[in-house]
């Protein structure tokens, strides 16, 4: 299992993890955390309280969303915040070329390329969130006051 914590982009989302707060660590799951049911039940928490990190495309433009486990990111809503009429979710190969993450892994932090970032306020209900960490079996935790901090993210209600 060790090995998962050295696979690079587990160490990129550590490394600034370690630099915001040395408290704040990586968890490695032994069950698979790729979806938010998964994460929740390998945590032991409440599905919300897993932070699903959505990556968007309007043009060549991209945005990530934060959104709350139980929730679904409203496109209109998206659509609305962002002035455009097309948006619409990054194919996986963007995912990998904008965040250097795979689906099922991608963290809010350490993303390849510097993105506009929006949290859901529907994330504030938790004292403490869980998000990816670069890996489907990796996680962090994490209050949300401090991964807005993190994150830089704009926070917005977002989901429907």
């Amino acid at each position: 299992m060790n090995s998962i914590l050295n696979k690079e982009p587990v160490k990129r989302a550590e490394k600034i993890l370690k630099e915001f707060d040395p408290n704040l660590k990586v968890i490695i799951l032994e069950d698979t955390a790729r979806t938010a049911n998964d994460a929740a039940t390998a945590l032991g928490c409440n599905v919300g309280a897993i932070v699903k990190s959505l990556l968007f495309k309007t043009g060549e433009t991209f945005c990530l969303c934060l959104v709350s486990g139980d929730k679904r990111c409203s496109l209109n809503k998206l659509k609305k915040k962002l002035s455009e009429k097309d948006v619409s979710m990054a194919k996986p190969e963007e995912v990998k070329l904008i965040t250097g993450y795979t689906i099922g892994g991608v963290s809010p932090i350490g993303h390849l390329v510097k993105i506009k970032m929006f949290i859901d306020e529907n994330l504030g209900r938790f004292s403490k969130v869980f998000a990816a960490a670069g890996h489907p079996n990796a996680v962090f935790g994490i209050s949300y006051v401090e991964l807005k901090r993190l994150t830089g993210a704009e926070i917005d209600n977002l989901t429907e």
